[in-house]
């Protein structure tokens, strides 16, 4: 999350000094219309510029996911640009808006013109002047269109299958809120350096727009297959899907995770890796629980030789660091990427001591044996708790149980609540909150 953080606020910060350097908030004299036409210009900046980053990072760039931690990271990432880019919008558009209104409204008079003329203007200004009112008009519908999007992409109850539909009409939406940005910009600004920053911005955005509308983004690392077995655990509600793999997978590390298209019509979804890569026999294993519409309709729908689409991998959840020994948590359908660690302990043991913590609800006999088996092939110790049986498993459970806990590394995957208290319990006690790793396994 540091890695994050840090590049949200480098963005927006650096990105707010280039247009202060350009310009200023306190203009003279600082009247209401003058400190309007300088908020118009910087939050028309920012939003653009945030949106553009945004654009960006829905590419799903893999050379960037080491800096960022991973994929579920930047899509974190892409959430709080997305957020700030609705609400600095927003803001842009009551302030452009809404001035007009109480103008008409009779609560504010407006400044009359000077009577500078079109003729005094460079060719390129006056042709961008000439389009201001096409450009308003354009931008003003795109921002309806946009902030709808946006909110229902923040709805978690709105279906995934439609969040994903819907959100790609934010391409050509983006496409015509730079055409409404390239007009009203301040001309001073594209001589200076934050108009060659937005400059370099729009064009990412709009190369990124180009490519979710021709549905581009990720088809490099997809590759057809097919799925070989299904195995349906009715206790847990889980099905696991073994998906052959003929040609075109790179490989993949555990706990890595993968975007599946089994139907067209419903597009892609994120799935954990929950084995280990094996160039000899070519397969993949995802584990799914059935906790939506989506996952509960996979064990009616796939079939035994349905094709389907792989990409990826993704995801830095990788159990790489230095630490002499690990911690493992993985609560519920959380243990998936675990799993896949334990086929690669097994095939090439490792030097750390590790100790898996398995809190779940719901208890299936034949899934955990087979779990038990995995992580004494693995040599793992494993430390199971069905809820009903025995105290909640928090920081205290876990240190009693680990008594080295201060020289292992942590790494969890279950409901980000959990592990976020897990984390404030841990690092209250002394540890350091690098050793402390979380997989974002959220989307949206």
């Amino acid at each position: 999350m540091k890695n994050i953080k840090y590049a949200y606020l480098t963005f927006f910060v650096v990105l707010s000094a280039l247009w202060l350097a350009a310009d200023t908030l306190v203009p003279e004299p600082l009247t209401y219309f003058a400190f309007r036409s300088v908020f118009i210009q910087y939050s028309g900046v920012i939003a653009m510029g945030v949106m553009s980053l945004a654009m960006f990072l829905a590419m799903r760039p893999k050379w960037l996911e080491p800096r960022l931690k991973g994929l579920d990271k930047m899509y974190r990432l892409h959430k709080w640009l997305g957020i700030t880019a609705l609400v600095v919008a927003v803001l842009h558009w009551w302030w452009a808006q809404g001035t007009k209104w109480m103008v008409g409204w009779g609560w504010l008079e407006k400044p009359v013109r000077g009577s500078g003329g079109g003729s005094e203007l460079g060719l390129i200004e006056g042709a961008l002047r000439s389009q201001r009112g096409l450009a308003e008009s354009v931008g003003e519908w795109a921002f309806y269109g946009a902030a709808l999007l946006i909110v229902l992409a923040l709805v978690k109850r709105f279906p995934y299958h439609l969040f994903a539909k819907t959100h790609k009409l934010l391409a050509p939406l983006y496409l015509l809120l730079a055409f409404h940005t390239v007009i009203l910009t301040k001309f001073e600004y594209w001589v200076q350096p934050i108009g060659w920053v937005l400059a370099l911005m729009l064009m990412v955005g709009t190369v990124a727009a180009v490519y979710s509308i021709a549905g581009r983004i990720g088809s490099r690392r997809k590759v057809p297959g097919s799925i070989e077995s299904l195995t349906y655990y009715p206790a847990l509600r889980v099905l696991e899907t073994s998906v052959s793999l003929p040609k075109g997978w790179p490989g993949h590390a555990a706990g890595q995770f993968a975007f599946v298209t089994s139907d067209k019509k419903e597009g892609v979804h994120p799935y954990t890796i929950a084995s280990a890569w094996n160039p000899d026999d070519r397969h993949i294993v995802f584990i799914t629980k059935a906790l939506g519409d989506h996952t509960a309709r996979l064990r009616d729908r796939l079939k035994i030789g349905l094709p389907v689409e792989v990409e990826g991998p993704y995801g830095c959840f990788d159990f790489r660091d230095s630490p002499p020994g690990q911690v493992w948590v993985g609560a519920g359908i959380g243990i998936t990427p675990f799993i896949a660690r334990f086929k690669e302990l097994a095939a090439t043991p490792g030097m750390k001591e590790i100790d898996l913590f398995h809190p779940t609800a719901d208890f299936e006999p034949a899934a955990i044996e087979k779990l038990k088996a995995d992580a004494a092939a693995a040599g793992v110790r494993l430390h199971l708790q069905v809820s009903g049986q025995g105290g909640r498993l928090d920081g205290n459970a876990i240190r009693a149980a680990v008594p080295d806990w201060q020289s292992a590394s942590i790494w969890f995957c279950g409901p980000p609540g959990f592990g976020q208290s897990l984390r404030e319990d841990f690092v209250a006690n002394g540890f350091s909150p690098r050793h402390f790793h979380q997989e974002l396994f959220q989307m949206r």
